[in-house]
């Protein structure tokens, strides 16, 4: 699906103390989760803080780590180091961490061997059982710390082991490499309610995953399962989010929750949304990702966020879950939920895990959405689906990875997958090839046509965009859910009002004398025009050349000076200053590329033209209102109407207050205009305005209030603009008309200068 532009909106170490991961002002906590039901040793907290998403290092071709080797993400790290474990054959755990005082974030994280430590002596007469021993103090460990620049690196390896390894063909029994996917969760759960026992259930996983090994868990974990099932519910916390969202809803009629199921017995699932989550779909809702992490890293509350992207490039929040029942009519209700709270307004595209319950979901609930799976779940199941071959074939890894992100074009990744599968002897893998067939919907140059607000095709999609990272993880439990909860939404406003401060408060700078990168710096947010200026510096080393000038476009090969291997195909059009190009880069990420820009400083283009402006990365992005009121199914005296007009004001106030101090004499009338501006305020609260119609939505009278006058110079307004449009249509077909004669009149004389040509010739 192509992008619609109707649709789119053109630390370093703190103080550190002592304490527990549930308390906000602690900085040092040690792990020892003690054996029970899928509270494995091993998680994976979602990455990502509120930067664009960013390659990892597990595309690195050097797979072993190393001091200094750097991540985007602590969640990267860990991702990484158990990878590196499996194929050498031991089992991991997180240990100990620090927290920032500053922000309460986690800054440092220490992944260990599983045989790390000792296990404590306690009273050996309260178990008649003999527990086996695992911990030998085994020193084997690797620390990461965040850096300043906002990646993790790898500050301390050891990676020597006091015991031996376990072969390749038993090390999917380790705790860290094994875990009841969410797949294997539906499908159990399908098989469960079909009456099949653990034994059944096992079998059919086994033969759909080619073999024991490719299960990724044991027969007990699948018995665990099936048993902890049958009794899930939110438990004696669930009371307490029941609570909240009533006292939130009693507060901000702008509140939105909805319960599926048992409401009294805390067995039902759960959605709700605030209000500015609502109104911020409002500016942001182009592309969204439905983060399901619990479901693969195991954890306590099954709490899944849907999300975006800001004008900075910040994870942005659309509304939260809690999912007690996975089956595919519970997602397309909270699907739909989500869609009705929305204002019924679908997303050009959204981001899941490839699961074929959620895919079902999405495909009924969003039928015109373009559907994504997360690359960084796909190399995920990988990992357990091709271990043998991860085994075997330790190059296979990085080759699989640089075929899926390296690829430019469909050609180039249809090339290098089979070859892959040839070289590998993996043809008749079943699960490539399921994924394989799926490859539009997951392979980067499968999805450039679309809108997904990411920086960079072949960097999309690598992990979750997660809003939650560092607050909301596989320890959090019901009871400290909320806290966690409000406690990220504290932090991402903060983060978000920096940035805005950032982007009117300090100028970038600027590197040429571009008219189009100063027109830039004043429209885009600090971030994305770092990115756009990228962009554009990287035109001085492209070399643009006509390739075919027949027709009212003209096409051009850009390639890189000592680069014409690389080359990508600019179509342009100089009347309607329209181009595109063959790497799509607009079109998925919404800003433009280097290749058009430097067809555009070949054609004198000196300004960025409007229609390659999208409004949803610009300082203004928040200025007005995309969805009225009415249309999000918000009455007009709720607070958060009044908490939109009051948005929509400060952003204003701000630039009138940063225009109105450029001088004094522009001083002077900004602060006449200001005064003259409260006049009119006062008068309107004393004479009121009449309200002309009562209209009933979802049981909410609304008053729509319109003066008399206003209305008729409305009307005079569009009456005008109506004609305005009549009258350059016509400029624009009389336009046309006369290039039309000027083709052909171009087309006459080249046939009698190539007629000249060959009688001179004879």
């Amino acid at each position: 699906m192509a992008m619609n532009m109707d649709q789119l909106n053109v630390i370093p170490f703190d103080n550190i103390n002592m304490g527990s991961e549930d308390d906000p002002n602690t900085a040092l906590h040690l792990q020892h989760h003690q054996p029970h039901n899928f509270d494995f040793d091993f998680d994976y907290p979602n990455n990502n803080d509120d930067d664009l998403l960013e390659p990892t290092s597990l595309s690195d071709p050097n797979l072993d780590p190393y001091e200094g080797m750097e991540f985007d993400s602590e969640q990267s790290a860990r991702i990484f180091y158990n990878s590196y474990a499996r194929r050498v054959g031991f089992s991991t755990r997180v240990s100990v961490y620090q927290r920032s005082r500053r922000d309460g974030s986690i800054i440092c994280r220490q992944i260990v061997c599983s045989r790390e430590g000792f296990r404590r002596e306690g009273n050996e007469n309260r178990s008649k059982r003999q527990r086996t021993v695992t911990r030998v103090g085994c020193k084997a460990q690797m620390t990461v710390k965040k850096q300043s620049s906002g990646k993790w690196a790898v500050t301390k390896l050891v990676k020597d082991h006091n015991h031996e390894f376990v072969p390749p063909d038993k090390v999917h029994s380790l705790r860290s490499h094994r875990h009841v996917s969410g797949s294997a969760r539906s499908l159990i759960d399908t098989l469960q309610a079909a009456g099949m026992g653990p034994s059944g259930v096992m079998s059919v996983l086994i033969r759909e995953s080619g073999g024991i090994n490719n299960v990724g868990f044991t027969k007990v974990d699948c018995q665990n399962y099936m048993s902890n099932s049958r009794q899930r519910t939110l438990g004696p916390g669930g009371q307490a989010v029941f609570d909240y969202l009533k006292q939130m809803q009693a507060e901000d009629p702008g509140f939105f929750y909805a319960v599926q199921g048992d409401f009294e017995n805390s067995t039902g699932n759960v959605f709700w949304a605030d209000a500015n989550a609502r109104m911020n779909y409002s500016y942001f809702g182009d592309t969204i990702t439905f983060d399901t992490t619990y479901r693969t890293n195991r954890y306590r509350v099954p709490f899944a966020p849907f999300t975006g992207w800001n004008h900075h490039g910040q994870p942005l929040l659309f509304g939260c879950a809690l999912l007690l029942n996975e089956s595919e009519s519970s997602f397309v209700w909270l699907f739909e939920t989500w869609f009705a709270a929305m204002s019924g307004r679908c997303p050009i595209s959204i981001t899941t895990d490839q699961d074929r319950i959620i895919r079902a979901a999405v495909s009924k609930a969003f039928p015109g959405t373009r559907h994504r799976f997360c690359k960084w779940n796909v190399f995920r199941e990988a990992q357990e689906k091709l271990s043998h071959v991860y085994h075997s074939h330790p190059t296979f890894e990085p080759e699989f990875h640089r075929c899926i992100n390296v690829a430019e074009s469909v050609d180039e990744f249809e090339s290098c997958w089979e070859s892959l599968l040839q070289r590998f002897d993996l043809s008749d893998n079943e699960w490539l090839q399921s994924m394989y067939n799926a490859r539009q919907q997951w392979v980067p140059v499968y999805l450039q046509d679309t809108f997904f607000g990411e920086m960079s095709i072949m960097q999309g999609s690598d992990s979750i965009n997660s809003y939650f990272d560092g607050y909301i993880n596989a320890s959090t439990n019901i009871h400290n859910l909320i806290k966690q909860y409000e406690k990220a939404m504290a932090v991402r406003h903060e983060k978000e009002v920096k940035a805005d401060y950032d982007t009117l408060n300090s100028p970038p700078v600027l590197k040429t004398p571009s008219p189009m990168e100063k027109q830039a710096a004043n429209l885009y947010t600090r971030r994305i025009f770092m990115k756009f200026q990228e962009e554009l510096v990287e035109t001085l080393a492209y070399l643009a050349t006509v390739v075919d000038d027949t027709g009212s476009a003209i096409t051009y090969q850009v390639a890189k000076f000592g680069e014409d291997h690389k080359v990508h195909h600019v179509r342009f059009n100089a009347f309607e200053k329209r181009a595109s190009c063959s790497c799509q880069m607009f079109e998925f990420s919404g800003i433009i590329c280097r290749h058009i820009l430097a067809v555009f400083r070949v054609k004198n283009v000196l300004t960025l033209p409007s229609n390659y402006i999208l409004k949803r990365w610009t300082r203004n992005a928040k200025s007005g209102v995309v969805l009225d009121e009415h249309t999000l199914g918000l009455p007009c005296n709720t607070q958060e109407s009044l908490a939109a007009r009051s948005e929509n004001l400060r952003q204003e106030a701000i630039r009138y207050v940063e225009e109105g101090a450029e001088s004094e004499h522009i001083y002077n009338v900004a602060m006449g205009a200001l005064h003259e501006a409260i006049r009119k305020v006062a008068a309107a609260k004393k004479c009121g305005s009449a309200p002309v119609q009562t209209t009933v939505f979802n049981g909410s009278e609304q008053l729509q209030w319109c003066s008399l006058d206003e209305d008729e110079k409305i009307q005079e307004l569009r009456a005008e603009l109506e004609q305005a449009s009549q009258r350059c249509e016509a400029y624009r077909t009389k336009l046309l008309s006369v290039m039309k004669d000027m083709e052909e009149r171009k087309l006459r004389i080249s046939v009698k200068v190539q007629n000249v040509r060959l009688k001179m010739k004879d």
